[in-house]
């Protein structure tokens, strides 16, 4: 599958990043590159595979994981305690997408 340089044009705009025409012709050759790459992938008779559940999948039962039990949630007022800026029980930020 080929990915054009239009689409990344696409992809990046709704991004809101402003890439080069190099940086544009090296993403379109990447993009293109790994989907080749999943599509040869998809190639693969996987008849009799089992499907992995998780990546722990040969570690111990309890490895890296905690106990899932349930909990209290934080109520409004205790999220924002801390926020430098807060209104209305939520978190005030600063702007950072503009469009031209």
């Amino acid at each position: 599958m080929r990915i054009t340089e239009e689409e990344v044009r696409r992809v990046a705009e709704l991004s809101n990043l402003a890439l080069t025409d190099e940086e544009i012709t090296r993403m379109a050759k990447d993009m293109s590159g790994v989907l080749t790459h999943v599509d040869k992938l998809n190639e693969l008779d996987t008849t009799g595979v089992e499907p992995m559940s998780q990546v722990l999948f040969a570690a111990e039962e309890n490895a890296t994981l905690r106990e899932d039990r349930e909990r209290p949630p934080l109520s409004n007022a205790d999220a924002v305690a801390n926020a430098p800026v807060a209104g209305g029980g939520y978190f005030k930020v600063p702007k950072v997408i503009e469009r031209s």
